[in-house]
């Protein structure tokens, strides 16, 4: 059991060291200990006719109606796959959430606003077929880890993208944002300059300039040694949500960085990333 343990420890150890390359992801996969290896997964259901408009849904047990989360995978909108992150859709599963892990088009394709249009589509789409799958509509969430946490966010506070699908941002309950982006301007590197350097507004690409009192409630969760996402766009976030008066709650992790708080789905023992986050959306019921 020890050797077990230092193999894990030195496993994991591995992750956070390589977590901003795609290897990353794909060995949390392997050495994750979830709860829920019997999870019925329904693979590659279209949201829309390209190749990268496609998602998972990772089915918890019983007949529901389960809540619902659609989950966004972090890779600066340049790399990433919802294969890669096949543990969080087990980890939510076991939760007992209907999880929908989306793959959108990436940049240069993808820029701004094309996967945003993507997110828009995919959230539609879950929101209509949720019912088919055990979920419950009423009760849809949103997540994601830095990339996909902006596009947690943002879908849930610029209107314009889920109504060009007929739409209203009402059917997010709620949002969680893992170590998102939300006020990084200026452009300062080379991910962000890819895909909103040619944005005609880029003003109106930050989450936080799109603040209304309509946003739905959401957790904000950082890692304070994060040297990737500055904590500005936590503060700022914080800040234009509460003062359009919607319910928000900040959660920082004194100790982790960003690769810790994706890393924490798979290994909840690191930090309390999905209890916060079940424990947040548990209180909009």
């Amino acid at each position: 059991m020890k050797r077990l343990l230092l193999v894990l420890t030195a496993a994991i150890a591995l992750v956070a060291l390589t977590l901003t390359g795609c290897s990353g992801p794909r060995l949390l996969n392997s050495v994750t200990l979830n709860p829920d290896r019997a999870t019925s997964i329904t693979r590659n259901l279209a949201y829309g006719e390209l190749e990268r408009q496609r998602l998972d849904l990772y089915r918890p047990e019983g007949a529901g109606p389960h809540p619902v989360l659609v989950y966004f995978h972090g890779g600066g909108w340049e790399w990433g796959s919802k294969e890669e992150y096949a543990f969080v859709g087990k980890r939510f599963a076991a939760e007992g959430y209907l999880v929908a892990m989306v793959n959108y088009r990436l940049t240069p394709e993808g820029a701004w606003p094309v996967f945003m249009e993507d997110v828009a589509a995919s959230i539609a789409w879950v929101h209509d077929h949720a019912a088919e799958y055990g979920g419950d509509p009423d009760r849809l969430y949103t997540a994601g880890h830095s990339a996909g946490g902006y596009n947690a966010v943002m879908v849930a506070v610029a209107p314009e993208f889920l109504g060009a699908y007929g739409k209203s941002t009402d059917i997010v309950r709620g949002v969680a944002g893992i170590s998102g982006p939300y006020d990084f301007l200026p452009l300062d590197v080379a991910s962000s300059k890819a895909t909103f350097g040619k944005a005609p507004d880029l003003e109106a690409t930050q989450p936080v300039n799109r603040v209304t009192a309509d946003a739905p409630p959401m957790i904000l969760l950082y890692g304070q040694k994060d040297d990737v996402v500055l904590q500005r766009n936590i503060d700022s976030m914080e800040r234009a949500l509460n003062e359009a008066g919607v319910r928000v709650e900040r959660v920082i992790y004194p100790e982790a960085d960003h690769a810790d708080t994706v890393i924490a789905i798979a290994w909840p023992r690191r930090l309390p990333v999905v209890e916060d986050i079940t424990r947040f959306f548990d209180s909009l019921d």
